[in-house]
């Protein structure tokens, strides 16, 4: 299916029902499986890319690449005709996804990061997967298919073997545990700004509307700590910075975050979830290729645990 194509059935399907309160599973369409496919590239590419802009503070990094993303999704959003006015308790909706997906939970990964290596930080949010499935039921009575429940939890186990070196070799002593608790609380920030979302595309509002304005106060949250820790705005105008924040913007915000939230309004959180787990494979090829990651036999046995869990999630019979 072309881009073209994709653009037109989200809009023609922006406000039919969701269809996440389903007691079981359902087979994927096209457009599902990719916007699944679009989430996942655009989020495992997305780790390289958040490495190259290590040279200025982090809430500076995440308070530009939303800010340039809000821009784009406002954009999309008039001319595409999308719904821009709402009301005080829609834009109360909007000002928390904008806190839970798109300003705290960054700031609690970045921070976290420092503390961590970058696969234990995968395995951590990885976690997302299971933890969609505990919320679904919880806030929502979602009862779930038994095959999505346990590919969930076979992905989030091969992800951890798939990491099995370096969480040896990190432990969980002193400051790492600072660092595990805050790429925990980013997790479930992150979770919790899905079931959000998802509660608003029942209502049936926009996705790109929801998006625009989320960002947006999340950017103006971003802006306001900036200007208490006297951050400043000033930004390298250097080949690399400048490349990575194209990428962070367009594919990792604007592209990523449309789909996934697309596609959890779509499929539910638990299924849309286990992107969570995909990713981390895709950064595993690109640390492959680009950082010398040596691949193990926990890796590979961890590699299958999450393929094999990934067709139990998304594949209906």
């Amino acid at each position: 299916m072309g881009t073209q194509e994709i653009i037109e059935e989200l809009e023609a399907r922006q406000l039919q029902p969701s269809r996440n309160n389903a007691s079981k599973a359902f087979a994927l369409t096209k457009l599902d499986y990719g916007l699944y496919a679009a989430t996942v590239l655009a989020w495992g590419f997305s780790w390289y890319f958040i490495k190259l802009q290590a040279a200025v503070p982090s809430e500076l990094a995440i308070f530009w690449r939303f800010l340039l993303a809000a821009l784009i999704m406002g954009g999309w959003a008039y001319w595409g005709g999308h719904r821009l006015v709402f009301s005080i308790k829609e834009h109360a909706s909007f000002a928390i996804i904008g806190a839970l997906l798109f300003s705290i939970n960054f700031m609690f990964f970045y921070n976290g990061s420092s503390y961590l290596p970058s696969g234990l930080v995968s395995v951590i949010f990885s976690l997302a997967s299971v933890i969609n499935l505990a919320l679904g039921f919880l806030l929502f009575r979602q009862r779930q298919d038994k095959k999505v429940l346990i590919g969930g939890l076979l992905g989030f186990a091969g992800i951890a073997l798939m990491f099995y070196p370096q969480i040896m070799q990190t432990g969980l002593l002193g400051t790492q545990s600072y660092g595990l608790l805050l790429c925990f609380a980013g997790t479930l920030c992150f979770c919790f700004g899905n079931m959000v979302s998802s509660k608003m595309q029942s209502k049936q509002l926009s996705v790109v509307s929801s998006s625009f304005y989320g960002m947006l106060y999340g950017s103006f949250y971003l802006a306001c700590y900036c200007l208490w820790r006297g951050t400043g705005f000033n930004i390298p105008m250097d080949f690399s910075f400048l490349a990575s924040l194209i990428y962070l913007v367009v594919v990792a915000s604007v592209v990523a975050f449309g789909s996934y939230l697309t596609l959890l309004g779509r499929i539910g959180s638990a299924r849309a979830g286990y992107a969570t787990v995909m990713f981390p494979v895709i950064a595993l090829s690109v640390s492959t290729l680009l950082e010398g990651y040596t691949w193990t036999l926990p890796a590979f046995v961890g590699l299958s645990l999450v393929l094999f869990g990934n067709q139990l999630v998304l594949r209906y019979k």
